[in-house]
């Protein structure tokens, strides 16, 4: 018999709601990517696609009129403004204000960090042998992500900075030394800067346990119930992993997990409802690399 998540009152008063406004199309509104050709986008907004398709629920997904960046994205959820549906990594902080759909979109792929660094500084990373040596340099982040909390608590030098692409312009020019990003994303950045002689580091990852959420309004009871609904039915009947390796296969090939050496940290911002203890949600990286 299929394992099912946990359900909370929200969700079974969503349920009951739903019933009620089940025949009315439900518009579904995601923040619009800061370029067209952002790829970070693409998986996310077609398993969000996916999830609404299983749930049976009519529908009309788009994004945004307007480009928004992730701080912007979140605080217009939480008002009830613009969006009503924003993926994004977990914290406490983000529970507490906003409903989260506890379904690691990348089944943990997000907490699985590959450096990239300058090219002239690819030799020099390899020296480098232990946690303790790694956390003598600098990392680059955005001053308001999740990750820079992670990192810092865990006894990083971080450098927090406001602007994304502001991130890659710093890199280049030696303002630190590193910018640690996941397995999802770090490929398509390294293309996308390769002018500025930016590349992914080959030998090191870091890992600490974090889930990328769909979020949605506290309010918004219809929309967490659907989302909930139709991606468990997507877990059970294969069509969630079938999509996430259409996806992220490459990318895993690519990162050559074998070769790596990995330093494992904790996430001290991780909220405890986080179902760690459900084996269908998550990517075993121990189990993978041993048979790639």
């Amino acid at each position: 018999m299929p394992r099912l998540l946990k359900i909370s009152v929200s969700l079974i008063l969503g349920a009951l709601s739903y019933a009620c406004n089940a025949s009315e199309k439900i518009d579904v509104i995601y923040p619009r990517p800061v370029t067209s050709d952002d790829q970070r986008t693409a998986y996310p907004s077609k398993l969000l696609a996916l999830g609404l398709e299983k749930s049976g629920a009519p529908f009309h997904l788009t994004s945004s009129n307007n480009v928004m960046l992730q701080g912007r994205a979140l605080k217009m959820l939480a008002a009830g403004e613009q969006v009503n549906v924003v993926w994004s990594m977990t914290s406490n902080e983000r529970e507490t204000d906003l409903q989260p759909i506890r379904i690691p979109i990348y089944k943990g792929l997000i907490g699985w960090r590959l450096p990239l660094v300058n090219d002239d500084r690819v030799i020099f990373f390899q020296t480098v042998e232990s946690l303790a040596q790694l956390k003598l340099l600098t990392a680059g982040q955005g001053h308001d992500w999740p990750d820079t909390a992670i990192l810092r608590q865990n006894g990083f030098k971080v450098l927090g900075v406001a602007s994304y692409e502001g991130l890659f312009r710093m890199l280049s020019l030696h303002r630190f030394d590193y910018f640690p990003r996941s397995i999802v994303e770090i490929w398509a950045e390294a293309k996308n800067h390769a002018q500025r002689g930016i590349v992914v580091e080959s030998s090191i990852i870091i890992k600490y346990p974090t889930a990328f959420y769909y979020f949605v309004n506290k309010k918004d009871r219809d929309l967490a119930y659907l989302l909930n609904k139709g991606l468990n039915i997507a877990i059970e009947d294969g069509s969630f992993d079938k999509l996430f390796l259409e996806y992220h296969q490459p990318l895993l090939e690519r990162a050559k997990l074998k070769k790596r050496k990995v330093f494992e940290i904790d996430n001290p911002i991780l909220p405890k409802e986080t179902p760690l203890d459900d084996k269908r949600l998550w990517l075993d990286i121990n189990a993978y690399s041993q048979n790639n």
